[in-house]
This record gives structure tokens, sequence and C-alpha cells, in this order.
């Protein structure tokens, strides 16, 4: 009889947990799944800064498998402008949060 007991107290401890993290999941406050050994790396594509230009013109400088990427986005399409290598002077540059031009 207390074995019972026992097992539909972890189970009931169990099921609260399993639905705490079902709500939070759906909030968004809760992630989990299982990494391949491919997704344990960093992440290849990142949003570094937007600039609008216009309503319909923008600026966008991603990183993209180590390079960076100026892109122009217009209601025509969309063009690189420039790509450069990642470098360790790039990346101090951007958290700097520095205004001024990179120096290649």
């Amino acid at each position: 009889m207390e074995q019972f007991e026992q097992l539909f107290a972890v189970a009931g401890v169990l099921m609260l947990l399993g639905g705490s993290l079902y709500f939070l999941r759906g909030k968004g406050m809760a992630r989990f799944g299982l990494k391949t050994a491919g997704a344990a790396g960093a992440r290849q594509l990142q949003s570094i800064e937007r600039l609008p230009l216009t309503p319909q013109h923008s600026l966008h400088l991603i990183r993209v498998y180590g390079r960076i990427v100026l892109i122009a986005v217009s209601p025509g399409g969309c063009s690189v402008l420039d790509g450069s290598a990642w470098s360790q002077s790039t990346q101090e540059w951007i958290q700097s949060g520095d205004e001024r031009t990179l120096a290649r």
C-alpha cells in the first residue's frame, strides 16, 4: 500500500513538471530538445544591425558563416553591397558600437 502512495506521489510530481514545461513552452519561456553534433556549434546566421533609410528601404548588416555582409533591401529586391571576412577587429568594432567606418 505504501509503495502505491509513493508511486502516485512521484507520478503526480512528474505530471506537474510536464504540465508546467508545456505551459512555459507555449508562452515561449522554456525550450527543450535534443541537440545533434552539427547543431552544437555557434549560430551560422546572425543579424547584427538594421538601419532603416525610408519606410521601404533599409540596410542590414548580417553575419553568415564567419563573413559580414551588408545588404540593401528595397521593394525591388535585395542587393549585396559589401562582404568581408570576419576578424577579431571587426568583432571588437561591432561590440563597441563605434560609428566610424571600418578600415580594412
